[in-house]
C-alpha cells in the first residue's frame, strides 16, 4: 500500500524561501514558509500568543499555515518572498543583535566598576521601561538623556572616555549616529560634530 502524499509542506526557516521546498512543489504538494518572530533557545518555552508569523508561498499552502497560525493563537501576515532577507535581517536585529547590544553594555558598565551579572540586574529596570515607552508611546517621545537635551559636553566625555575600547565607542557612535538622524535631539550640529569622526 502506498501511503497518501500531503497536502501542504512547510518549513519555518526565517531566511530561506518557500521555494527551498521545491521538490515537494515538483510532486504537486502546496509549500509554504511559515516563520514565528520569536526567540526560542534551550531551557525556554515561550508562547506562541500573539506571536507574528512571516508566511510566503503557495496561496493554498498560505491559507493553511494562516489557519494553523491562528490555532497556535499567533498572528500571521504574508508578504513577497523578494523581502525575505530584508525580514530575516529585522527579525535578527530584533533579538540576536539586541543580545550582542547587551553583552556591549555589559561591556560599557565595566567602565564604571560593574560585572557583568551586577550590570544585567541593574539595567533591567530602565530596560523593561524604555520598551514599554516605547510600545505605548513610539520612538521620539520615549527619547530621554543627553542627546535630547543636546548635551554636547556630556557626549564628548563619554566618547573621550570610550577612546579605551573602540568596540564600544563604535556601537556608541553608532547608535548615536542614527538617533540624530531619527530621533529629536538639541545642538544638533555640533553633536553631528563630535560623531563625526
Amino acid at each position: 500500500m502506498v501511503a497518501a502524499m500531503p497536502r501542504f509542506a512547510f518549513h519555518s526557516s526565517g531566511a530561506l524561501g518557500s521555494g527551498e521546498l521545491g521538490v515537494f512543489r515538483k510532486a504537486g504538494v502546496s509549500v509554504a514558509s511559515v516563520h514565528p518572530l520569536m526567540t526560542f533557545v534551550a531551557g525556554t518555552s515561550p508562547s506562541l500568543r500573539g506571536v507574528p508569523f512571516a508566511v510566503e508561498g503557495d496561496r493554498e499552502a498560505v491559507s493553511a499555515a494562516r489557519s494553523l497560525v491562528r490555532k497556535l493563537g499567533g498572528e500571521s501576515f504574508v508578504f513577497p518572498v523578494r523581502r525575505k532577507a530584508a525580514y530575516h535581517a529585522w527579525a535578527t536585529m530584533t533579538s540576536p543583535l539586541l543580545l550582542a547590544y547587551l553583552v556591549t553594555l555589559e561591556n560599557g558598565a565595566r567602565e564604571a566598576g560593574l560585572g557583568p551579572a551586577e550590570a544585567r540586574r541593574m539595567s533591567l529596570p530602565i530596560l523593561r521601561q524604555t520598551i514599554e515607552n516605547y510600545a505605548k508611546l513610539g520612538p521620539a517621545n520615549s527619547f530621554s538623556g543627553p542627546f535630547v537635551r543636546g548635551d554636547a559636553v556630556t557626549v564628548k566625555k563619554h566618547l573621550t572616555l570610550l577612546n579605551r575600547n573602540a568596540q564600544i565607542r563604535g556601537v556608541y557612535v553608532a547608535l548615536a549616529r542614527v538617533a540624530l538622524n531619527r530621533l529629536p535631539v538639541r545642538n544638533r550640529r555640533k553633536l553631528v560634530g563630535l560623531v563625526a569622526d
